[in-house]
Formats: C-alpha cells, structure tokens, sequence
C-alpha cells in the first residue's frame, strides 16, 4: 500500500495554500482554485476533494461519466485512484478546499479482509457534488488543528481509518455487507485492554500511532478503534490527551516547571497547543490552574 498524491499534476493552474499533514498513508492539503479547465490525467491515488469556503459551478468527467453539480461549502467530490478524468471546469474561483489523499486499496489487503470484504472487489464509486456530513467533519478537523499546531499521528491515524471505513460502508459501485461473524471476533478483552492502557501510560510523551496500539491488542486498527471507544467511552486519541491533561496537573501542582516545559514532557509539540488541550479538558487555562493550586 503505497501513496502517490497526484495534486501538483491535476491543480498546475491552481494554488496550494498548504500541506496540512503527510505520511506514507494519508497527505491533507488545501488549495485555492481558479475558475477554467483542468488538464485531463488518471488519478495515481484516491482523493477526497471537500469546498470550505466559495461557491461555483463544477462539472467533471471520469472514465466517460460526466458529473454537473453547484459546490458550496461542504461539498464533496470522490475521485477514486485509477479513474481518468477529463473536462474539469469550475465557473468561478473557489478560495479554499481541502483534498485528502488515499492509497488505492485504503486500508491494504490485510484490513479490508479483517474487514469482511474482497480486496479483489472493491470498487469506489465516481461519486460527489453532494453534502456529507462526516466526510465534511474530517476536513475541517484536519485543516483547523494542523493550522495551528502539528497534528498528532495518532489522531491523523484516526482520522484517515474513519474515513476510509467510511467510503468503503458508503461509497462502493456495489455495495456489500460487513461480515457480522468476522466483527463479533474483535472483542477487546480486559487483558488486552490492560495491555493498550499500559502502553499509552508508558508513552504520554510519544507520537503514538493507531498501528502500535492495534498490535499491542491483536486487533487491525479499524476494529482496535471500534472496540476501544466501546471499551472506554472514548477514542485512544482522547484517551491520551486526558492522561497528558492529568500528568500535566501534577507539574503544575509542583511548580517547579515552566509552561513550556510542562507542555514538553506530557508530549504536547507546542505550548499553544497544552494550553488549548487543557482549557478545553478543564475550563481554565493552565496557568489559572497553578495559581488556584
């Protein structure tokens, strides 16, 4: 599974206002377009194209299906990888979209058997210019927390597997049904869980990814994030974060620490980025909190 953004190709007319996140899984960009034609070319990766801000007229051909629909914001448009397309035309500039970028398969041959699903018969579907929800969420996730602070893996993780799951649930050319027996078998047994909870104890301050913690419960990373949230209430991600807000307290109770490095050793990249992780968990900021301590 590997993924080759074929952005800088398909938007030459346009401009890229930023990479919001990039691993060898996942690339979140944002772009500014400018009304006219795009070139034609065949799609290296699957896109997911979402409009944030601007209105425009947008028709698009892939593999002969020709698509006419009116973006606004929340918007959406899948371009599955493989497609080719043609006769891309936009009415009017549109000042900001978020593209997401997929491998092909978007969760690799293991997973999508885990799944419940024929890696040899998937197809996405050609399919947008409509208004969905979670897809639509996820965009706005990714832009607004990487503009300020670098996102942190296990998130981004997060984010791309919730996405994928869903086109696959959402946007197949036929669509199929989840084995019931396959997902009865990815319980999260209290030993297992005990195993995940130690982990993330151990590494507050680590860039863990979902992959690490899906192995420690011999579970692939779709069915580990399922069983967690059903396990705990929450997501790893918020897991994580509230145990780095509890370790952060006790520093701050101690006062021998700067803000700064208090925001260092509980794993946060940036001191804006504590400070907001901390009100939003507590309702006060952390310097509040040592000075009522």
């Amino acid at each position: 599974m590997t993924l080759s953004p074929h952005s800088v190709q398909k938007y030459s007319t346009d401009s890229r206002l930023a990479i919001h996140y990039a691993s060898p899984l996942t690339q979140v960009e944002s772009w500014r377009h400018n009304a006219g034609c795009l070139p034609e070319l065949s799609l290296t990766s699957t896109e997911v194209a979402v409009t944030l801000v601007g209105r425009a007229r947008v028709g698009r051909t892939g593999d002969g299906r020709r698509q006419e629909s009116v973006a606004v914001p929340g918007t959406f448009w899948l371009c599955p990888a493989g497609v080719h397309e043609t006769n891309i035309t936009r009415s009017h500039a549109m000042p900001e979209l978020v593209h997401i970028f997929l491998p092909p398969d978007l969760l690799g041959h293991t997973a999508l058997e885990s799944f419940g699903l024929d890696p040899g018969n998937i197809r996405l579907d050609y399919a947008g210019g409509t208004f969905d929800p979670l897809i639509y969420q996820i965009a706005k996730t990714f832009r607004d927390i990487t503009e300020s602070d670098p996102i942190e893996r296990l998130m981004a993780d997060s984010l791309r597997i919730t996405l994928a799951t869903h086109l696959l649930r959402t946007y197949l050319v036929r669509p199929v049904l989840v084995s019931q027996t396959n997902q009865s078998r990815q319980a999260l047994s209290q030993q297992r869980l005990q195993r995940v909870l130690d982990l993330i104890e151990a590494r507050l301050d680590d860039n863990l990814s979902v992959d690490e913690l899906a192995r420690e419960a011999c579970l692939s990373p779709f069915h580990f994030l399922r069983a967690f949230a059903g396990a705990v209430g929450r997501t790893p991600y918020q897991f994580l974060v509230d145990r780095r807000i509890d370790r952060a307290k006790m520093h701050l109770r101690q006062n021998k620490l700067s803000l700064a490095q208090v925001a260092q050793v509980v794993g946060f990249s940036t001191q804006s980025g504590f400070s907001r992780a901390f009100y939003k968990t507590t309702g006060i900021t952390p310097g509040e909190f040592r000075r009522d301590g």
